[in-house]
């Protein structure tokens, strides 16, 4: 999603999303009688897309309203969501779990959690054309593959090949910043990592055939979460009801995502007016059945499946020690 967005998007603005105090503590009043609001801030982990429909739908249906609270959206500095989170400078954040292992198993691990899960499975893989046959990870062999050149990339990579007999040597790379997926198909690219609710779907609207694989499907342990929201340690500890409020609101706006696919489109449409308002009806109704999957609820984490991930990290060397069981992760917040 990061590729084609990128250029899509490139003039999207932060917007500020506001609406009014309850219950959050904080019970001052100003001259017209109206409770003060509780401020908080949210960074994405990207440019604004519709995985973040969910945060905008919370805004504009008043579910921020309802929950007492003053929200900013805005977008990341280069170091990421995470390192702005770890600061103070921001109570909550949209992050990878990739990210937090890297960040949790630093020499100074950065205080943030994880507390709520926007999708409940890795929708990620490769793309490529129909007609180049491409249609397992042994046929990557000889073919020429737009890189991110990444510890994880690589890693990944490298798994799946193998688990399904081919020689990762023989992957042909080029380190590129694809930001139009379709265009680098169409060019002498073989294959492209996509995030399947973006670039998937444009591939599908836009009328391209192809084969598309993902990670998950050829191994299990590869079914990480992405994207999710994390919080600030020491603002869950200080604020626990606070935070709770926002993550309320925020299941609410999903939910209705989840309900209104082609109405939940039309809020990130207004929201963002570069999107394609095609493309993301068609995201929308995809991840009407990703955002909760086959979870009780929305934002619900599966503690087993977050601590496979991470040892399978550490056991393919991509972080240098091995995370406790349930590092990083809660769901102590979103409520059952």
């Amino acid at each position: 999603m990061k590729k084609i967005l990128s250029a899509l998007l490139a003039g999207a603005l932060l917007f500020c999303l506001a609406g009014c105090n309850a219950g959050s503590g904080d019970d001052s009043s100003g001259a017209s009688g109206q409770a003060q609001k509780t401020k908080l801030t949210v960074v994405l982990d990207w440019l604004p897309n519709t995985n973040h429909t969910g945060l905008y739908a919370a805004w504009k249906l008043g579910y921020f309203d309802e929950a007492g609270l003053e929200v900013s959206i805005q977008q990341p500095p280069e170091d990421g969501a995470e390192a702005l989170v770890a600061a103070g400078k921001a109570q909550f954040g949209v992050s990878v779990q990739e990210n937090l292992a890297s960040a949790l198993s630093a020499d100074s691990p950065l205080p943030v959690t994880a507390v709520a899960a926007i999708l409940q499975h890795n929708t990620s893989g490769l793309v490529s054309l129909k007609e180049k046959g491409i249609d397992s990870p042994k046929k990557l062999e000889g073919r020429l593959y737009a890189c991110w050149d990444t510890p994880i990339e690589q890693a990944i990579l490298k798994s799946v090949m193998e688990k399904d007999g081919g020689d990762f040597a023989k992957l042909n790379q080029v380190p590129s910043t694809v930001t139009d997926t379709i265009a680098a198909l169409q060019s002498d690219i073989d294959l492209v990592w996509i995030y399947y609710a973006w670039d998937g779907v444009a591939t599908k609207v836009k009328g391209v055939d192809t084969n598309y694989f993902e990670f998950r499907d050829i191994d299990p342990a590869l079914d990480y979460y992405t994207p999710f929201l994390i919080a600030n340690d020491s603002f869950l500890a200080e604020q626990p009801e606070t935070a709770k409020a926002f993550l309320s609101a925020v299941r609410k706006g999903y939910e209705y995502c989840i309900q209104n696919p082609e109405a939940a489109a039309d809020v990130i449409c207004e929201m963002v007016p570069e999107i394609d308002h095609d493309i993301a009806v068609e995201s929308q109704r995809y991840l009407a059945g990703q955002y909760q999957a086959e979870a009780a609820q929305w934002g619900l984490f599966d503690l087993n499946r977050w601590d496979t991930f991470f040892g399978w990290l550490y056991d393919n060397g991509v972080i240098p020690r091995r995370l406790p069981a349930g590092a990083g992760v809660t769901n102590a917040y979103i409520g059952q």
